[in-house]
Parts: structure tokens; C-alpha cells; sequence
């Protein structure tokens, strides 16, 4: 180390950012432009991983109803519906939440509201895929 320049007392460090609600949590989220780490929403897989255990006990008739599959999970057989419908989603929807690649505004609020079922409609209308 050169002893000959003087150290600063003060360092100051500019990081621009900011936080946004995402899942229920807070996090931060950097300028556009910025490199962003690819990050798994984990509230979203597990969304996606109940929808499809769920589709498969009432497929396999372990349950007649979503109403009596409901009941034994303890939520309302309303939430249920909208967490099955996650189903419909297109394969690469799924792959992109699942690798961390889907936009920063998909949350699980999002994804449950109403979507087009069609595939190719589905990325335009609600997911915006980050690369």
C-alpha cells in the first residue's frame, strides 16, 4: 500500500434502487438498464407445484370435487379454483417462472387473476418474459 496518499475519512457510496412489494415482502429493485440477478419467486413455485399436485388428485379421482379436495386442504374451494387454473398456463410460462426468468411485475397476485387460455395470447396479455 502507498503510504504517501492520503486515506478519506469519508467514503460515500450513490447505489440507486428501490423497494417494491413483491409477494407479499419487500424487495429491492435496481434502475432499468441494470443487470439483475435471476431470482426464483418461490411463492410463485409454490403456486404452480400445489395447482399441479391438486389437478392430479382429481384426476386420479382421490377426490370427486374441488369443493371436497378444498375441505381437506382447509382453504376455500373460490382460491382453489384460481390456483388450478395456473394449470393452463403455457409450458414456457411455466419453465420461465420456475428458472427466474419471468418479469419483475409477475407476482402470484397477477398470475391468479383472469388469463387467456390460449398459449400464444398468454406471454402479450399478462407475462412480460425477461431474457
Amino acid at each position: 500500500m502507498n503510504r504517501g496518499v492520503p486515506i478519506p475519512e469519508t467514503v460515500t457510496l450513490h447505489v440507486p434502487f428501490r423497494i417494491v412489494k413483491r409477494g407479499g415482502r419487500k424487495e429491492m429493485q435496481l434502475p432499468d438498464g441494470a443487470t439483475q440477478p435471476r431470482k426464483t419467486d418461490n411463492t410463485l413455485v409454490k403456486a404452480l407445484a400445489r395447482a399441479f399436485r391438486w389437478k392430479r388428485m382429481l384426476e386420479s379421482g382421490e377426490f370427486a370435487t374441488i369443493a371436497e379436495l378444498a375441505e381437506r386442504e382447509g382453504i376455500a374451494s373460490s382460491y382453489m379454483t384460481r390456483v388450478l387454473r395456473l394449470t393452463l398456463l403455457a409450458p414456457d410460462i411455466v419453465e420461465a417462472i420456475l428458472d427466474g426468468k419471468q418479469g419483475p411485475d409477475v407476482t402470484l397476485r397477477k398470475v391468479l387473476e383472469p388469463f387467456p387460455v390460449e398459449w400464444a395470447q398468454q406471454p402479450a396479455a399478462i407475462f412480460l418474459l425477461k431474457e
